[in-house]
């Protein structure tokens, strides 16, 4: 006879309010990156939390990672649950930092308000909803199944919204992520409940600095404006790089339509004088800039490589040296990351699309992200394929205003990640009377 599941399901929705609750503890826990505050806090808070469940837990502090500092600790929380037999590590990775609240909110960003079935606050969406999704999916397993195969894991890491490298990927050079220890790895990111990620863009970050020459500002004919070179950067990205860009389009299913091709984005421009305090009262010096710096972010696609995309933005500079008098710059590659695909065949692919067909009644949407998230360090340094992201979440609403996560796609990406355990730490689930697991 198949596996029922039905008082799993029945638990989870059982747990309704407890999954509120929590998602509205993790809300009120404003773990802004950067700088990096509270990770200690929501760290503690989880390791509560998954010790009073039967988890044996870690508090582990990336030392020596990018923004590590006694000031701003990089804190992470790993817990692992063992069944009493063996078999596979199942583990769920969430990011515990969230960006910072801009403007345009009509609730508290930390408040955690409730209305009209959804749940508002920075990170609710990206990604403390997913996160606490997990938590009561995991629970609500190993109490329907406490006799069940391999282990649980759950983590609870630091600084994705900056790259991950005092999270994951410190986690992974440490071998936390090793294919012999960890198996399958699901990353509750919102790419909707009805959606399988199997991966995402390649980045790369550039800083570049054109130079001038200091004079006083009523005779800049006796100074050299690196502002001006610098719009002559601009303009070249304008007239030969960003048709470049959009004329190329990737095989790879990226959301939305409009990722489906090479974008970059001009993160920040500074140039000449420093901005004063504003308290300052006073007019600026007269003065002609003799640096202006951009910050570049540049999403390419599977078929693009690194040295192609580098390459590209370097010729454009090099071709204004070569035709515009005095314009010399600087480029300083900043960070990149190579794209990341999953195998459709792979087997934590297979069972949380089963599981979405027999909860949700309908077959997945495999898609890629637009942007990177902590995939990139499990494929790249922790060498395991096996990972995918699903969580709940609507992806548009990152980093918005009035962020929010809907209350029924909490409970449903619940059901499926529980479900999804049943595959593939319960050897009867996939017992020959029950056909094979696909």
């Amino acid at each position: 006879m198949p596996l029922d599941t039905d008082s799993l399901i029945a638990r989870i929705d059982s747990m309704r309010d407890d999954l509120i609750a929590l998602t509205q503890d993790l809300i009120r826990i404003p773990t802004l990156n950067p700088p990096g505050e509270c990770y200690r806090e929501i760290c503690d808070y989880l390791d509560t939390r998954l010790t009073r469940h039967g988890f044996d837990t870690q508090l582990i502090r990336a030392h020596g990672a990018p923004g590590d500092s006694d000031k701003y600790p990089r804190w992470n929380v790993l817990a692992r649950k063992e069944g009493h037999h063996a078999g596979d590590c199942v583990h769920f990775n969430s990011h515990t930092d969230v960006v910072e609240v801009g403007h345009g909110w009509t609730c508290d960003p930390f408040g955690g308000e409730i209305s009209d079935g959804k749940i508002y606050g920075r990170g609710a969406c990206d990604m403390k909803g997913g996160l606490a999704a997990s938590i009561i999916a995991t629970e609500a397993f190993i109490a329907e199944y406490p006799d069940f195969h391999g282990a649980i894991e759950i983590s609870g890491t630091a600084d994705e919204e900056s790259g991950g490298y005092g999270g994951v990927a410190f986690l992974a050079e440490r071998g936390f992520f090793a294919p012999e220890r960890v198996q399958h790895v699901i990353i509750p990111e919102p790419l909707h409940k009805d959606r399988i990620c199997l991966g995402h863009r390649g980045g790369w970050w550039a800083e570049i600095e054109t130079f001038g020459e200091i004079a006083h500002g009523s005779m800049p004919f006796l100074g050299d404006c690196a502002v001006r070179h610098m719009g002559a950067v601009l303009d070249k990205f304008e007239s030969d790089l960003y048709p470049a860009m959009a004329a190329r389009h990737t095989d790879m299913p990226v959301v939305p339509e409009g990722a489906r091709q090479s974008t970059m984005n001009i993160n920040s421009i500074h140039g000449g004088q420093p901005e004063q305090p504003k308290d300052y009262t006073g007019l600026p010096a007269h003065c002609v800039p003799d640096s202006c710096r951009i910050v570049i972010d540049r999403r390419y696609l599977a078929e693009e490589s690194h040295a192609e995309v580098s390459g590209e933005v370097e010729g454009l500079l090099n071709d204004l040296s070569a035709q515009r008098e005095n314009f010399r710059y600087e480029m300083r590659e900043l960070n990149h990351v190579a794209p990341s695909m999953t195998d459709r065949a792979a087997p934590v692919v297979t069972t949380v699309d089963r599981a979405i067909q027999d909860i949700l009644g309908k077959s997945p949407d495999y898609v890629a992200s637009p942007g990177t998230y902590d995939q990139k360090h499990i494929d790249r340094i922790g060498k395991l394929r096996n990972c995918i992201a699903y969580g709940p979440g609507i992806l548009e609403m990152a980093h918005k205003p009035d962020e929010y996560i809907g209350i029924d796609d909490m409970v449903d990406s619940a059901k499926v990640m529980a479900h999804s355990l049943t595959q593939l730490l319960l050897p009867q689930a996939n017992d020959p009377e029950n056909g094979p697991k696909e």
